[in-house]
């Protein structure tokens, strides 16, 4: 099933898209779980999708504005350099663990919210990415039950300010307000029993700039949820975004980078498109 968040008549709720209809489980579930991540931490949310599958819907999806899948995560962790691809195009080792860092909410968008470049710097790069919603909280997690976690997946574009990211530090370079953007929806695991089946492509203004498999990956997915689990807990609702493929914009020659006007699509087979434009910050 699909997943979202979104707001509507003046309140905020999470619900299930089916098709054009989407049905809203926050009113069903009630004020005990404000979002959907207390939903899945308080493990209502299949029960209460099956119970809303023999119901009328609430709201065509035209009808509601997308939010972050997720909008309240205890933490949101990305995987930097995960494709030896791309790790060659920008010049890096291949990592011989996991290479992370993390997202403050501030920096993350929905589908279809703008996302902002910053006046401070022109050089505002795309990334495409698979993001992983966990759905069973747990430590030291073993790479072969680490599925079994997994709540589901959704898209992800890293945007990034890269005379930031090279020039001051990772940290900054990647969390500048509304640069990062999540979604449409989470579709869950059920649909998705192997990701590395998937295959992620990434276009601006239509054109193609990123393709890959996501069998790629230098750390799979079972891998960078065992390996995060044993150094924090990891809790419902967290997301972890898994790194992108080569094709990145500071790679090209001349660069490529994201100006106001500029539409990006993050597609992933089985999961759709995540689109956001690009925006000057306001003076």
């Amino acid at each position: 099933m699909k997943l979202i968040s979104f707001s509507a008549q003046g309140r905020q709720s999470y619900g299930v898209v089916n098709g054009d209809k989407v049905h809203d489980l926050g009113r069903r579930i009630g004020a005990s779980c404000p979002t959907l991540r207390a939903a899945i931490a308080a493990g209502a949310v299949e029960a209460a999708a099956k119970d809303a599958a023999t119901a009328p819907a609430d709201f065509q999806l035209g009808q509601v504005k997308l939010l972050p899948p997720i909008i309240d995560p205890d933490k949101f962790i990305c995987i930097g350099l995960n494709y030896k691809a791309h790790a060659a195009e920008g010049g890096f080792k291949i990592p011989e663990n996991p290479q992370l860092f993390s997202r403050i909410l501030h920096s993350i968008v929905a589908h279809g919210a703008p996302m902002i470049r910053p006046k401070q710097s022109g050089d505002f790069d795309y990334e495409g990415e698979l993001a992983v919603v966990i759905g069973k909280g747990g430590r030291h997690i073993a790479a072969k039950d680490a599925l079994k976690h997994v709540l589901g997946y959704s898209c992800f574009n890293d945007g990034s300010i890269r005379d930031f990211q090279f020039k001051h530090s990772l940290t900054a370079g990647k969390n500048f307000p509304s640069t990062g953007g999540f979604g449409p929806w989470i579709v869950t695991a059920d649909e998705i029993p192997d990701p590395t089946k998937l295959t992620l492509t990434t276009r601006v203004n239509g054109v193609q700039v990123q393709h890959k498999g996501i069998d790629d990956m230098i750390f799979d997915v079972p891998t960078i949820v065992a390996y995060v689990s044993s150094w924090t807990r990891l809790e419902p609702g967290d997301v972890i975004a898994t790194g992108t493929p080569e094709g990145v914009g500071f790679a090209r020659k001349p660069p490529l980078w994201l100006k106001p006007g500029d539409h990006v699509e993050i597609d992933i087979s089985r999961i759709g498109i995540l689109r956001n434009a690009i925006e000057m910050e306001a003076a």
